[in-house]
């Protein structure tokens, strides 16, 4: 909890730190998130603040199997949101009528002095995180019934991605009070979409970190290297120079073929071809800092010389890209800036020779879903895919080729980061479904698409903020 190793409690600082030239994110940050909540629940008609308290339960230590040993902890999103804090096993309170904050810290034995270190107060705690009260855990219902706590809000929604349930707060004493446990969750994640100019300052420094890591892989990576060794070049520079103790998903980094496997890297692909002079490389990366995400995709010829093939996906993609860029701004529809993508790459690939026809007939026969199998892009923040894609009051999910694959539909606003990375894949079983349907097969032109069996894919893919007039880019890595 400490910004260094030799820091002392009356030396303590109210911010995250990781030392040296990292970024200092200070704890008024999460200060600023829960007057926002507070304050958009007070709006809410539904909520009376007078004996209304927000509830959060943090994140657990998640032990390894039936060992002895944990998976490293990282926090639970909608709580490192409220409070950020770096302890596993915390609770938070908000007071509605008050606006004052509470956390909810675990009272710990003092052998834990002896294997993790110092046992710090509840006032150190109050400090580091720049709240009004700490507590311990334990005493959760007491102090609750102290302040006349009549109404819990408890956190309870289906991620739209995962289609998992958020964490719902609970603890000995709970049944002593009323809860709701349907008003919290769109209210905070609506909360989260748009990041206050905190949160932009803190994605600005993970996404340039970032993209400094991508140049290093670039510059480090030949034939004869194996995929996993441009991970690790990744995971070097975003820790030892960004301190940044996380990725912020599983490292992609396909060559050749592997490059056309959307979440290559898994544990059945561990990132373990030996990359071939020729391969395209697409390498999907992104650090992870104070919890909040990079998500940055860099695809290139590994020797450095494209094809030109090569250059004609990489090409086709890029004028998708730059054509969202200029023209997304609040107002627009995310549904609409797929679709444009989508247009400007069928359209390359028609004067390639690989497509013939018109192109809203394609779009309309789902051919677009055949080369880009995957949306356009996504929010950003705490968790790579950020919450807020589909809430009851925003567009539901279309079912159209293509569109139904978007992790959000909604109108673009000021304050939301999002993810550009429309790309081009050849994958031999969409071909082949293609091939065998007459109403996209009439678009395909079989004989030049031959030479793209074994191709891959290339991606790319910008982080951006939504600005008032239109785009601000915050990834830095060579596109041309």
């Amino acid at each position: 909890m400490a910004e260094s190793g030799s820091a002392k409690p009356s030396t303590m600082k109210s911010y995250f730190w990781r030392s040296r030239d990292t970024l200092k994110v200070p704890m008024s940050l999460f200060r600023d998130n829960r007057e926002r909540l507070v304050s958009r629940l007070r709006a809410n008609s539904e909520v009376s603040a007078a004996g209304t308290f927000v509830v959060l339960q943090g994140g657990e230590d998640v032990p390894f199997n039936d060992t002895d040993i944990n998976w490293p902890f990282r926090q639970e999103s909608f709580f490192q949101w409220c409070f950020g804090a770096e302890e596993p096993g915390c609770y938070g309170a908000l007071d509605l009528a008050a606006g004052t904050s509470i956390l909810f810290v675990p009272r710990l034995p003092a052998e834990y002095a002896v294997w993790q270190g110092k046992l710090y107060t509840l006032d150190d705690f109050k400090k580091r995180y720049a709240v009004d009260e700490a507590r311990y855990t334990d005493e959760i219902a007491r102090v609750l019934k102290e302040k006349r706590a009549h109404l819990l809000l408890t956190l309870s929604g289906r991620n739209s991605d995962s289609g998992l349930l958020a964490r719902e707060a609970v603890f000995d004493g709970i049944a002593e009070f009323k809860v709701n446990n349907s008003i919290l969750y769109p209210e905070i994640c609506e909360c989260r979409v748009i990041k206050s100019p905190g949160e932009i300052e803190v994605l600005r420094y993970v996404c340039k970190i970032s993209s400094d890591a991508h140049k290093v892989v670039m510059r480090t990576v030949r034939p004869g290297m194996v995929e996993y060794q441009a991970e690790a070049a990744f995971c070097h520079h975003v820790y030892s120079t960004g301190g940044c103790r996380h990725v912020s998903y599983t490292c992609i980094c396909g060559s050749g073929h592997n490059s056309s496997i959307l979440h290559y890297g898994h544990a059945g692909a561990p990132n373990s071809k030996v990359m071939q002079d020729g391969d395209m490389c697409l390498f999907d990366l992104g650090g992870n800092y104070c919890g909040y995400a990079a998500d940055i995709t860099c695809s290139f010829p590994i020797n450095g010389k494209f094809t030109e093939d090569q250059k004609l996906i990489y090409n086709a993609v890029l004028k998708a890209r730059d054509a969202v860029i200029a023209a997304a701004k609040p107002g627009v529809a995310w549904t609409d800036m797929h679709l444009l993508a989508n247009r400007v790459m069928l359209t390359s690939l028609k004067a390639g020779g690989l497509l013939v026809g018109d192109v809203e007939d394609m779009i309309k026969a789902g051919l677009n879903e055949i080369f880009q199998p995957h949306g356009l892009g996504h929010l950003l923040g705490l968790d790579v895919h950020d919450v807020g894609g589909y809430l009851s009051c925003h567009p539901e999910r279309s079912k159209e080729p293509g569109l139904r694959k978007l992790r959000t539909a909604r109108t673009l606003l000021a304050g939301m980061v999002l993810t550009v990375e429309p790309g081009c894949y050849f994958v031999d079983c969409l071909l082949d479904a293609a091939l065998a349907n007459p109403d996209q097969a009439k678009f395909l032109v079989a004989e030049q698409l031959k030479r793209f069996r074994g191709f891959g894919g290339v991606r790319i893919e910008d982080d951006v903020l939504i600005t008032e007039t239109g785009v601000e880019n915050l990834t830095f890595v060579p596109r041309t």
